[in-house]
């Protein structure tokens, strides 16, 4: 019996290290490194869109290589642009959305400063989650996406210049909160994997927002968290190093034809951009 016990006990871990194995396969066979730090990977989908190619693109980025920065027409001034176009402007490394806006083309929906510039003061109480960045106290992580749930985002809200809140995709204990709904559209989010990887993802095929939640938290990308960023044509990601020159632009919305081919860009006001940081002098 106890012979059949072990015997047992090893076949489980052999299985645990070949599912680790095939993982971590997986993810080294869809990634692509652009740079130190930075990875760009293209997963299909196992879930098929109506739609499209039913890709998932990850943009995996490492904050101990890259800062990230705010830009916003409100306070840098000028009108939107494509995120290639605010990339080129500012040189930044990847764009993507930063949030949903109102009516008015450049208030945020949530809760938005950038050091003393406020573009909404009005903290939404109902979305729950806040990229955090740009750190005044050497405590925090440089990049963190803050759960108001599971942490204390008054106290945390002092410790950043930087914050953008969002809605939440996953509550800190893993679970998909949004409701099924019949609306499809292109996506962008922005997440944080186990290891402290902040992941810029985007689909341009149409999900809805909770299989689209299903879907990352199926990927092998260890996602620990996640905030809804964008949906439809607005929904944008840019990336552009030596090696790549990569657009991607949200084309499907519950307003618009999901057969259509529209590629272009469409023009945003607010971003999250990512620049190379300094190597460090001490």
């Amino acid at each position: 019996m106890q012979m059949k016990r072990i015997w047992y006990i090893s076949c489980m871990m052999v299985l645990a290290i070949l599912i680790i194995a095939a993982t971590a396969s997986a993810s080294a066979d869809n990634c692509k490194r652009l740079d130190e730090g930075l990875y760009i990977c293209e997963f299909d989908s196992p879930q098929k869109s109506g739609s499209g190619s039913s890709k998932i693109t990850v943009v995996k980025i490492s904050p101990a290589y890259y800062a990230f920065k705010l830009l916003t027409i409100s306070e840098v001034g000028g009108k939107a642009m494509t995120a290639k176009e605010w990339a080129k402007k500012y040189n930044l490394v990847a764009v993507t959305n930063a949030g949903m806006y109102q009516a008015d083309g450049s208030t945020n929906v949530g809760y938005m400063k950038n050091f003393s510039h406020i573009n909404n003061p009005k903290v939404a109480r109902s979305y729950k989650t806040t990229l955090a960045f740009n750190p005044a106290d050497s405590t925090v992580p440089d990049v963190q996406i803050i759960d108001s749930e599971c942490q204390n985002f008054s106290e945390l809200k002092g410790k950043y210049n930087t914050l953008v809140q969002l809605i939440r995709m996953a509550s800190c204990t893993g679970n998909n909160v949004w409701q099924q709904q019949q609306a499809t559209w292109s996506i962008s989010a922005i997440g944080k994997d186990k290891s402290g990887n902040m992941l810029l993802l985007f689909s341009r095929s149409p999900y809805t927002v909770h299989d689209f939640i299903e879907i990352i938290m199926s990927l092998p990308i260890s996602i620990a968290s996640a905030a809804y960023l964008e949906g439809g044509r607005q929904a944008s990601l840019y990336i552009s190093t030596k090696d790549v020159d990569i657009e991607k632009a949200g084309g499907y919305g519950s307003n618009y034809d999901e057969n259509s081919t529209f590629q272009s860009a469409w023009p945003i006001p607010n971003v999250i951009g990512i620049v190379k940081k300094q190597p460090s002098t001490k």
